[in-house]
């Protein structure tokens, strides 16, 4: 069975032979004599066609910056961490809780999702904790201490105008809608995101440490039936983005240098009222 370690080092070799296999057959590397590189573009094209073909060349250097925090990301940090452990005991952590934005138009997956997040979050040690569903419309979900269903009034309106899911973020954070105090943390989750051990204990362990007020996850895709192959594999993108690009810049400056998902954000009451 290879280690986690070891299988990193292995990423990073078929990373290394990827770029160098691409770089060597489009040009980029020169390993033989190439007999353009003879020709004198100022003398074949003119000034003006030039300057212009030259533009062009270096408007591919515009997305080098968030090339170089890929590499970064996916390089020098391990891209098959070992299992989380608890580094204390979840009855000491602080409230959390984990707010879903819906529109309702799936109650029935709205209500597994939650059913099976439940779950995880028991298994995981997690004990103090609320799932909080907002949604657009009435989706009925079962009476638990640990579920609340919150139905955003067609009627709300933000004083900045916020639409969509903005809206209804904004509409928890009212002071008749609110319940939570400054010192708890709220893990922000799309209707199909579905919580797993590690990640619970993940962020048990970011909650506890405190030393941050946000913090951003890892989203995996095709976890389970896969029903599109093509859209699975345009998903893989987002995935390699996270591991690289979002973990080093969260990692190395703990600043969204680059962006930020919308999706398994942490983050913690008090700093909401700060930032609005």
């Amino acid at each position: 069975m290879l280690t986690s370690r070891t299988k990193h080092y292995l990423h990073c070799c078929l990373l290394f032979t990827v770029i160098a296999t691409v770089e060597i057959f489009t040009g980029g590397l020169k390993l033989w004599k190439d007999p353009t590189a003879e020709i004198n573009p100022w003398v074949r094209y003119g000034f003006t066609w030039t300057i212009v073909l030259y533009l062009l060349r270096l408007v591919t250097f515009l997305p080098l910056p968030q090339v170089l925090f890929n590499f970064a990301g996916l390089t020098l940090y391990n891209a098959f961490p070992d299992k989380v452990v608890l580094k204390g005991s979840p009855l000491l952590a602080p409230f959390i809780c984990i707010r879903v934005v819906t529109r309702g138009d799936y109650p029935q997956l709205v209500k597994s999702n939650v059913s099976r997040n439940m779950n995880k979050c028991i298994v995981a040690g997690l004990e103090n904790f609320l799932i909080q569903v907002v949604t657009d419309k009435k989706i009925g979900l079962e009476h638990d201490r640990r579920i609340r269903e919150i139905v955003v009034p067609s009627s709300y309106r933000t004083k900045s105008g916020a639409l969509f899911k903005a809206r209804a973020l904004q509409y928890c954070l009212e002071d008749d809608v609110n319940i939570l105090a400054d010192t708890d943390w709220v893990v922000h989750l799309d209707e199909e995101t579905l919580l797993t051990e590690n990640s619970v204990k993940g962020i048990l362990n970011f909650v506890m440490d405190g030393k941050y007020p946000f913090g951003q996850g890892l989203i995996t895709y095709a976890n389970e039936e896969v029903v599109s192959w093509i859209t699975t594999l345009a998903d893989s993108f987002r995935v390699a983005d996270d591991m690289g690009k979002l973990r080093f810049q969260f990692l190395m400056f703990h600043k969204p240098l680059f962006s930020w998902k919308g999706s398994f954000v942490v983050t913690q009451v008090s700093y909401y009222f700060s930032v609005f």
